[in-house]
């Protein structure tokens, strides 16, 4: 079963993606700049936002983490060990 947050994350993802992917198709495995092309420019794009939409503040990930986060399932596991958490 899929959380909140990852479908929140594929959402997202699935919106800033060229060529576009449906939601329900992104692998929550795949690299996401090797397989869906996604740029550092769309990355930062698409963190800010499903961090916004999933009430976690960005400010509890550093530069590594953020660069870590390579696949949506690494992501939405990222995002869930901070929500509901004060910065």
């Amino acid at each position: 079963m899929r959380s909140d947050i990852e479908l929140t994350a594929r959402d997202h993802l699935s919106a800033v993606l060229n060529p576009p992917v449906a939601p329900e198709a992104i692998d929550p495995d795949a690299d996401l700049a090797g397989v869906y092309g996604l740029t550092s420019l769309n990355k930062v794009l698409f963190l800010t936002e499903v961090c916004e939409a999933a009430d976690v503040d960005l400010g509890h990930f550093t530069e590594d983490d953020l660069a870590d986060m390579r696949t949506l399932r690494v992501v939405a596991e990222s995002l869930t060990l901070h929500s509901g958490k004060a910065v």
